[in-house]
């Protein structure tokens, strides 16, 4: 660990237990921003401060300040909401956001374009939902994903607890989100909220965790800090296989920083056991991550710089028993079930498809109406995906006709049904004009580009081919998307690298094909390679498969 801490270090110690100084931040009416310091520690209670790129040079030629405003993302382990949580999250959007409710990545929801003035109220409407925001972003176990639809496996809902359960054991105790946004009484003996766990400093760098059902790697599970992928036989669950080290974050121009796909470390048998392993994993990245060079800070460097084999030892030393070999498993696919499906119990579940997760109405597509409507005849939930989209779930026999005819209505079953194999497997991040650290355009642009290289595809027949593709504003990778067939990287406005062969069940990352490519190179290198594919591909293979055998990475 480096000698010197980063200054976000002092920051966490000195913010008393995160309440920092968010209560006079919050009463100042002069400006859209909190205190400097403030902006490391809101991150903690699942905001981060931003401003809207698009109107930098206006407002400066104004001298006005920025157009901050605020992004809240919520805790949803495993990603599952009520309806009558839908409905009063829609009204939050509706009286403080911009209106449109994102999915993310991590399988939970966030508003963007909050002002300063409206956070308290939107955290105390959550409160009455029984909604949080707690530990969603900042140096601490972000919400916990699972396996998100509940046909995968009749113990389905006995591996999605788990993540409920991770989730509850790796909170941090501090009752600052109380008192700052409900206005709780102020904890008077600090030895109620000591934490065993993170201390006054928590953890290097953010941490994810990842629950899989295999076949299915819709999670992304090997892209986690830790994941753990469910051992099922006979219809029983036997334990969990646990991976580490996996993340996809990289810096422009740092060649020390990598994307790295997760380790296999052992298996757990027992629920005690699972969780303690997890646990013991979270203490060993506290005590030996880089508290230096946030850049350095992951879980993957912790484990590459003192390797492999020194953390199972250090892991098993914490355990106080030998780690067990991990079980064998397969996956065989990476996605959502689109469309109709029945569990085991009889009940069923429709999937929409949600180009990068952004429930609104536009473009004559009228998505957060009908969700709306759903929500208010109180016959279903809502359950969201790693790939951003949404799950309208637990609905009885005798509901589905109504369910239908509402989808029907507002056309979501056709636009679902009729949306090509490669926009279905596409995924961006937020990039502009919000998130800071982008350098190109993501979410915006992406659904533009994909409707360029559909055509190719359809021309070269393998438009029924499922390829991923993903981009990223910048390299750091929120839209994972290193594990892709295809992938795009920001590197400045309207120039991307071309990252190629990802693998179908998401164990392997790309390589860089080629670099700094506008639009017209970016198709020309799809058309040629795509071409190829279609008369040199074996049967049954994958184009990412393809990319490898042929060595064009």
């Amino acid at each position: 660990m480096s000698e010197k801490l980063s200054p976000i270090e002092k920051i966490k110690e000195e913010s008393d237990n995160l309440r920092g100084t968010l209560k006079e931040s919050l009463a100042d009416e002069i400006t859209g921003v909190v205190a400097d310091p403030d902006q490391a520690v809101i991150k903690f209670h699942g905001i981060y401060m931003q401003d809207d790129r698009d109107r930098r040079e206006e407002r400066a030629l104004k001298k006005l300040e920025r157009a901050y405003s605020y992004m809240i993302r919520l805790r949803l382990p495993g990603g599952v909401m009520t309806a009558e949580q839908w409905l009063a999250l829609d009204q939050v959007a509706e009286d403080h956001s911009t209106g449109v409710i994102k999915i993310t990545t991590r399988q939970t929801l966030q508003l963007h374009g909050i002002l300063k003035s409206g956070l308290k109220p939107t955290i105390q409407a959550f409160n009455l939902a029984k909604l949080d925001s707690i530990a969603t972003c900042g140096d601490i176990n972000r919400n916990v994903v699972s396996a998100a639809h509940p046909k995968q496996s009749p113990i389905y809902a006995q591996i999605h607890d788990y993540a409920d359960k991770i989730s509850t054991l790796l909170m941090p105790k501090t009752k600052a989100y109380y008192e700052v946004w409900l206005d709780e009484d102020k904890i008077l003996d600090k030895k109620d909220e000591e934490d065993p766990l993170y201390g006054k400093t928590y953890l290097p760098r953010k941490f994810k965790i990842a629950i899989a059902i295999p076949p299915n790697n819709e999670v992304d599970v090997y892209a986690n800090d830790i994941g753990l992928i469910a051992i099922i036989e006979n219809g029983e669950l036997k334990g969990f296989n646990i991976v580490a080290g996996g993340g996809m974050s990289a810096t422009h121009g740092n060649e020390q920083t990598y994307p790295r796909v997760a380790s296999d470390i052992c298996f757990c048998a027992t629920e005690e056991d699972t969780l303690n392993t997890v646990y013991q994993i979270v203490t060993i990245q506290r005590d030996y991550g880089n508290r230096g060079d946030r850049k350095l800070a992951r879980l993957k460097y912790t484990l590459d710089n003192h390797g492999l084999d020194w953390f199972k030892t250090e892991l098993a030393t914490r355990l106080g028993h030998a780690l067990e070999a991990p079980k064998p498993y397969e996956f065989t696919d990476r996605s959502d079930y689109y469309g109709w499906h029945q569990n085991h119990e009889g009940l069923w579940y429709y999937t929409l498809y949600v180009e990068n997760g952004r429930v609104c109405d536009e473009n004559g597509l009228n998505m957060r109406t009908a969700m709306n409507e759903l929500a208010a005849t109180g016959l279903l939930n809502f359950r969201f995906t790693c790939n951003q989209n949404l799950t309208l779930g637990d609905i009885k026999d005798a509901d589905k006709a109504a369910v239908s005819a509402i989808l029907a209505k507002y056309g979501l079953d056709t636009y679902t049904e009729g949306t090509s194999y490669l926009r279905k497997n596409s995924m961006a991040c937020v990039a502009l004009p919000t998130c800071p650290l982008a350098f190109a355009e993501a979410q915006r642009y992406l659904p533009t580009l994909v409707g360029k290289i559909e055509p190719i595809l359809v021309k070269h027949n393998v438009s029924e081919q499922d390829i991923t593709i993903r981009m990223t504003g910048c390299p750091n990778g929120c839209a994972r998307p290193y594990i892709a067939e295809i992938a795009l990287v920001g590197v400045a406005p309207g120039i991307y690298n071309l990252h190629l062969g990802g693998d179908l069940q998401g164990t392997r990352l790309n390589k860089k094909y080629k670099q700094s490519l506008d639009e017209a190179g970016i198709l020309q290198e799809l058309e040629t390679i795509i071409g190829n594919y279609s008369t040199e591909r074996g049967a049954g293979e994958r184009f990412g498969d393809y990319v490898m055998r042929k060595e064009l990475v």
